[in-house]
């Protein structure tokens, strides 16, 4: 498993505290409101998107050598009603990459025109492929490549209906300090499938809430900081399986920044039956209400 930061905490309490509830009302700053009302639309269209989680119709493990894909009942991976003919080609697990065929007289779309066969790219950003409304791309996770299929008409897109927030509060907004481990540590992390993988940690942030003092590991490696974590409002207000927080850039170690709750939101998970989310770890678990970021369940239409 690993941890996509950009797509995709220990929280500690020093000593043993109740549950707390922060409270809420504090009207945030006009200008720092409207920052984080921007950041919100941007991850509302980002999820909205073509080929978003809204619109993931599969997850198909892929064995070595062929594997046969249409809507037809014989193929290794057989897509649902309505994503293409019976038959429309193969994917190859050979040893060190992935190639597409398809069949003859069926041609798929790249983001450099039509092909019959293709090389595909798999790393850090595999591509997507096309035909017709679907879609799908190969993923590689713990060693297996994987199948994750699209259907831009979506029923679960159909009837989204946006995602909800708690109000801007600038109780959420926080000063933190960033302290590196020395050396970096890795945590073990488990996903929603029961899988486990060791994720580095470079570091965690200390920071107070209401005087209360927390702290939260990292959890990945990159320009920021990643982090998983879950609180009091997980199963009610917020998703039952935790929430997500990324900053943009990782700060120098011991100095004060801005850690914004507000800007918390919800894992691949809550959108897609699909996915293999990352779940905090135990220590990530706060006895706090934050209420703060984003809701759960979602609106729906109609």
């Amino acid at each position: 498993m690993k941890i996509l930061t950009k797509v995709f905490v220990l929280a500690t309490i020093c000593c043993t505290f109740p549950t707390l509830v922060i409270a809420q009302g504090i009207a945030a700053d006009p200008a720092y409101k409207k920052q984080v009302l921007e950041w919100r639309n941007k991850a509302e269209t980002g999820l909205r998107r073509d080929n978003g989680w809204l619109t993931l119709a599969g997850r198909y493990p892929l064995k070595p050598g062929e594997n046969t894909f249409g809507t037809g009942k014989t193929n290794d991976i057989v897509f649902p009603p309505g994503l293409g003919p019976a038959g429309m080609g193969s994917v190859w697990v050979e040893k060190d990459h992935v190639r597409v065929t398809t069949v003859e007289g069926f041609k798929m779309k790249a983001w450099d025109g039509e092909f019959s066969q293709r090389e595909m790219q798999v790393g850090d950003k595999p591509e997507w492929v096309s035909a017709g409304r679907a879609s799908f791309q190969i993923i590689e996770r713990s060693g297996r490549y994987i199948l994750r299929l699209a259907d831009k008409e979506s029923e679960v897109r159909k009837s989204f209906g946006g995602r909800v927030w708690y109000d801007v509060d600038d109780n959420f907004r926080v000063n933190a300090k960033f302290v590196p481990y020395e050396p970096p540590k890795k945590i073990p992390i488990v996903n929603i499938l029961d899988e486990v993988a060791d994720e580095p940690s470079p570091g965690y942030v200390e920071f107070e809430i209401a005087g209360r003092p927390y702290k939260l590991d990292v959890v990945g490696e990159d320009d920021g900081l990643f982090f998983l974590f879950k609180d009091k409002t997980a199963g009610e207000t917020t998703y039952g399986a935790g929430r997500m927080l990324y900053v943009e850039e990782k700060p120098k170690p011991g100095e004060v920044f801005k850690l914004d709750l507000n800007r918390a939101y919800n894992p691949p998970c809550a959108f897609s039956e699909f996915t293999t989310c990352p779940l905090p770890p135990k220590q990530n678990i706060l006895p706090a209400r934050v209420e703060a970021g984003e809701k759960y369940p979602p609106l729906k239409k109609g």
